[in-house]
């Protein structure tokens, strides 16, 4: 029987995330990159129905594994102001990926595609910190990426 997200946050230890959704640190490398980050980090990341990651840039390349519940939609801005959509999921028919990669200094948030949650592995690396971590408002990416309106209100308070 497929598990509810509820029990998943349980289970998990998972705590609410400041972009949306929830977390939980799973694995970090003993290695350090430098005085404050690992070499690399990684957590378990889960949207419930309704929930979306907004809008948000890292400094560091984060690598999104897909593991269960339903595909999702990652959002990117790149810093030439194009937008590219990406399916995560496993349905690879219909164009999903089992794992994505956000470049660094690439904006991005995600919705899932359909009601129910995604449960999704997030690797980062140079390890993650909160220091490298920047969320948008939406009037601040309306202001540079007019032309991408419809998902800066989906994806942005």
């Amino acid at each position: 029987m497929k598990p509810t997200a509820d029990a998943l946050i349980q289970s998990l230890q998972l705590q609410p995330h400041v972009e949306g959704g929830y977390y939980a640190s799973s694995f970090a490398s003993d290695r350090g990159f430098d005085e404050q980050r690992a070499l690399w980090t990684s957590i378990y990341f889960l949207l419930k129905c309704g929930e979306v990651s907004h809008f948000h840039r890292l400094t560091a390349d984060e690598m999104w594994y897909f593991h269960g519940g339903e595909s999702m939609t990652i959002s990117m801005i790149h810093p030439d102001g194009r937008l590219e959509q990406v399916q995560l999921g496993m349905d690879l028919a219909a164009g999903e990926r089992p794992q994505v990669l956000v470049p660094r200094g690439v904006i991005f948030g995600s919705a899932m595609n359909n009601p129910g949650y995604s449960l999704v592995g997030c690797m980062v690396s140079p390890g993650f910190t909160f220091g490298d971590f920047e969320l948008f408002e939406r009037a601040e990416l309306l202001a540079q990426y007019p032309q991408h309106q419809e998902i800066i209100h989906t994806l942005t308070r």
